[in-house]
This record gives structure tokens, C-alpha cells and sequence, in this order.
């Protein structure tokens, strides 16, 4: 049985992973004023660029000779891991505001915007979605129905799916709490690089370097992340990605007030 804690808290981190994309959007067109194709071309970037592109680089690259060995070494898995969503997220970003965003204004806010696009889908998609599976799991292995969805997978996935229902049913209350942290710290990474990549396209010039460290910032995140998640606690793992995340976020916060004046 998934406790009921548990189960309980599925229920929020799904609501929340609809909610918080849409509820930041909305805020955003009513108080700002941002229009919401934009904040519709971040979303749409991130699902042509990260779940269209992105999966089919992996599906050639991990199933090809090389795969094995990616796979198999942490340190090669991170860094190749790291670097293409770096590569990808902030070359999607780039070329979308660049050729579908110029004639919106120079300020911050359309940068913006699009993070909440992009960040949002990434929570929507990634986060929102997983969980509407993971409750979906839940009440059939509750309702004694594990056995029927072992039987629907494929021979295949089937140690995949039993392992999911383990660590279902061996889920703790706070499990959950740490992936809606996570969550939260991603969306502000996401805000955070869309801002650094909206001054690289507008300012252009010495401000181009903002683009490569873009991608520098998010491989190291992402690959750290990785490397950190076999040897750290969830917990003090949560509170690097979280520490990173404002950093890059005061970075870009910096740099916005020094490019207004």
C-alpha cells in the first residue's frame, strides 16, 4: 500500500505543477502586461528543444556504439548529460528570442516572460505530468491492482515499472517535499538563464558572452547534480541546487540593473 501521506502529497506537488506555471503567467500579463505569445513561445521552445530535438539526440547517441560507455561511467554520463541541455535549452533560447521575440521592448520583462514559458513547461511537462502518473499508480496499487499493471508492461519494462511501485509504496511525506523544492529551483534557474540569454540577444556586443556562460552554467548544474546525487544526502543536494540557482539568479539580476542604466 502507498501510504496515505504519501498519496496525499502527490495530490498537492500535481495541483501545484499545474497551478504555480499557469497561476506565474497569468500574474504576469495582468500586472506587467507581458503578452502571453510570449510566455507561449518560451513554453513551445522548450517542448520543440528539450522533448522533441534534445530525446532524439539521446536516442541516437545512448543506443549507439558509445552508448554502453556514457552510461556506464558517472563522471561521462553527467558531462554528456549536462552539456546537452545546456547546448540545447540555451540555443532553443537564443534563436527564439533573437528571430521571434525582436520587436518586443528591451527590457527585462519580455526575458522574463519567456523564462516563465519555458520554466513553466519544464514543471508542467516534467514535474506536473510525472505526477499525474505516479497518482495514477498509487490508487491501482492500492486498489490491489498491482499485479494488472505489471501485466500491462512490456516484458521489457516490466523491472522498470516493478521498481516504481517499490518506491511508491516505500515513499515517505518528505520525498515529495523535496521534489517540489527541487522544482521551485529549477523554475528559478529557468527565469534566471532566460534573463541572461534575453541581455546577450538585446545587448549583443560584449554582452554576447552571456550566451556560452549560459550553457557553461546550466551543463555544470545539471552535471553536477548528477555526480553530487551518488555521494550527498537528498537534502544537503537540494541545498547546493538551491544555492546555485539564487546565485545564477543574483547574477542576472546584477546585470540587468547595470545594463538599464
Amino acid at each position: 500500500m502507498v501510504p496515505t501521506a504519501s498519496l496525499l502529497m502527490i495530490v498537492l506537488n500535481l495541483v501545484l505543477g499545474f497551478v504555480v506555471p499557469i497561476g506565474l503567467a497569468w500574474w504576469m500579463v495582468r500586472k506587467y502586461r507581458v503578452k502571453w505569445s510570449t510566455i507561449l513561445i518560451g513554453a513551445a521552445t522548450f517542448f520543440v528543444f528539450v522533448l522533441v530535438l534534445e530525446a532524439l539526440v539521446h536516442g541516437v547517441v545512448l543506443k549507439g556504439p558509445h552508448g554502453a560507455a556514457i552510461q556506464g561511467n558517472l563522471w561521462y554520463y553527467a558531462l554528456y548529460g549536462g552539456l546537452m541541455a545546456g547546448l540545447f535549452e540555451e540555443t532553443g533560447r537564443f534563436l527564439a528570442m533573437k528571430y521571434l521575440l525582436k520587436k518586443e521592448p528591451s527590457t527585462a520583462l519580455p526575458g522574463i516572460a519567456y523564462g516563465i514559458g519555458h520554466g513553466g513547461a519544464e514543471m508542467l511537462f516534467v514535474f506536473g505530468m510525472t505526477m499525474v502518473s505516479s497518482l495514477a499508480m498509487a490508487v491501482m496499487v492500492n486498489a490491489g491492482q498491482a499485479d494488472t499493471i505489471l501485466g500491462q508492461a512490456s516484458a521489457e519494462a516490466q523491472a522498470q515499472v516493478s521498481e516504481q511501485i517499490d518506491k511508491l509504496v516505500a515513499s515517505k511525506p518528505g520525498d515529495y517535499l523535496l521534489g517540489l523544492w527541487e522544482r521551485a529551483s529549477a523554475l528559478i534557474l529557468q527565469l534566471s538563464l532566460s534573463v541572461l540569454v534575453w541581455l546577450a540577444v538585446r545587448k549583443g556586443g560584449s554582452w554576447l558572452w552571456l550566451f556560452p556562460a549560459a550553457i557553461l552554467l546550466h551543463a555544470g548544474v545539471d552535471a553536477g547534480t548528477v555526480l553530487l546525487s551518488k555521494s550527498a544526502g537528498m537534502v544537503a543536494l537540494e541545498l547546493l541546487v538551491f544555492a546555485e540557482a539564487l546565485a545564477v539568479a543574483a547574477l542576472a539580476w546584477l546585470l540587468v540593473r547595470r545594463a538599464c542604466r
